[in-house]
């Protein structure tokens, strides 16, 4: 019996067999793999859509950064002028400056975080908008040494609620995407603001008394708040704080400190602008000492010149450097702002001339550009995505207040015991240092969002 043949079987080759083919048909998302884990994998993050903001709410803004810088112009530097000629020694108008620098020094942090809380920031806005009116209207009407000081207190507590208040409504309007360009357009507005407010005093104290000054910034309470009235509150979109883990919801504040704390460019900007202030602060309240000495009959003219120099420079520049720090980023604008400052304390040392004073202030406008976008954009950049921007926004504020507060006493002592161009020298080294400190440790700042 023959067996039969086996039939032969074609071997496959490796490359030729079956291999299973992935479907790539799309098939209906169920809920059950919309797991926490798993979602980033399935679903694809959604483009947020850009805030649409009326016409209504931008000019509103516009009008309101306008008129506030109206009312905080009343409590700058005419207010040397107003206790010089009320034979006040620089002593005492040293003391009564900290006494306003130190309320501020105190109030920043508790004013950024009141801020972040509020429901409405339109109406922390508008409240202290009230008491600064309050504050002036305080000082024209009792001039005495205590009420000076309550006065002082009140303005400076109400500004730490304003200025972030202004800074948490401008980028709840925007976006931070949007944010320098609104800021720059902030900045602008309140040096328009600044310089005709400035030629408006200065004549009231001219053709006036000095007394008028304080009388026309109480009054401009009525168009600020008219201006904020146009602002749209469901247009204002703000960032909430990172939602609280179990274990660290019993202590926010305590989170909220260690990330301040733990912040290296947070850190860094704040000490370097605490030199900047320690140096700053003092030099156009001197300056306006100086002149009420020297040509008392139009000091008040010349300190109305003083101001609306720098803010002219400041309302055409900062939407530039606005831009340039989007380009060049944020180190060398800083830069360029804190140079300004030590050869305008040098300037001044060497400078009778009244004219000359003036037109050294355009060193002050450049500072002044530099910092009313610089200062708001760098914590903003260090604060992104912790809900923390107001909280962080006073604690700078806190810093730049230390610097201010020992800076009006420690000018003022310098120039009752050596003279007012020892004073200016010693300023312009203190500014000298804060340059150097932002070259030395300032961080870049700016983040290029992924394309």
């Amino acid at each position: 019996m023959t067996a039969p043949r086996a039939k032969s079987r074609r071997v496959t080759p490796p490359r030729e067999r079956p291999v299973p083919r992935p479907d790539y048909r799309a098939r209906p998302v169920r809920l059950s793999d919309l797991s926490v884990e798993g979602a980033p994998d399935v679903m694809p993050q959604p483009v947020p859509a850009p805030q649409t903001v009326s016409r209504a709410s931008r000019r509103g803004l516009d009008a309101f950064a306008f008129f506030v810088a109206n009312l905080q112009t009343g409590f700058g530097p005419f207010l040397a002028v107003y206790f010089t000629q009320a034979k006040w020694t620089q002593a005492d108008i040293g003391f009564a400056l900290t006494v306003g620098s130190l309320v501020s020094l105190l109030g920043q942090v508790p004013g950024g975080a009141f801020v972040d809380v509020a429901r409405s920031k339109r109406f922390a806005a508008g409240l202290s908008v009230i008491a600064i009116s309050g504050s002036a209207f305080a000082l024209a009407m009792w001039p005495s040494f205590l009420i000076v000081l309550l006065a002082m207190a009140a303005h400076s507590a109400a500004s730490c609620v304003l200025t972030p208040a202004i800074a948490a409504i401008s980028i709840g309007l925007v976006g931070h995407a949007r944010a320098g360009e609104r800021l720059g357009r902030n900045a602008s507005f309140q040096a328009i603001g600044n310089a005709l407010a400035a030629a408006g005093m200065g004549a009231c104290g001219y053709y006036l008394s000095n007394d008028a000054v304080f009388y026309l910034t109480a009054a401009l309470v009525v168009p600020t708040l008219f201006a904020l009235s146009f602002i749209r509150a469901d247009e204002i979109v703000h960032d909430a704080p990172p939602a609280a883990s179990p274990a660290s919801a019993g202590a926010p504040a305590g989170g909220a400190l260690r990330m301040l704390g733990s912040n290296r460019a947070l850190l860094c900007f704040a000490a370097c602008m605490t030199l900047f202030f320690l140096a700053n602060a003092a030099m156009l309240p001197l300056v306006g000492s100086v002149l009420t000495l020297r040509t008392s009959e139009t000091a008040t003219a010349l300190i109305a010149a003083c101001i609306m120099v720098p803010q002219a420079v400041l309302a055409v520049c900062a939407p530039a450097l606005g831009r340039a720090a989007e380009r060049w980023g944020r180190r060398p604008v800083l830069l360029l702002g804190f140079a300004a400052l030590p050869l305008r304390g040098l300037l001044f040392a060497y400078t009778d001339s009244p004219s000359l004073l003036v037109a050294i202030q355009v060193l002050d406008g450049v500072s002044a550009a530099v910092l009313g976008v610089m200062v708001p954009l760098v914590v903003s950049d260090a604060t992104r995505g912790t809900g923390r921007f107001n909280l962080a926004l006073g604690a700078v504020g806190t810093a730049m207040g230390i610097g201010a507060a020992l800076s009006t006493s420690l000018a003022g002592l310098m120039a009752d015991r050596f003279g007012s161009q020892t004073a200016f020298l010693g300023l312009a080294v203190v500014g000298l240092l804060a340059f150097g400190l932002v070259a030395v440790i300032m961080p870049e700042t700016r983040r290029r969002d992924p394309s």
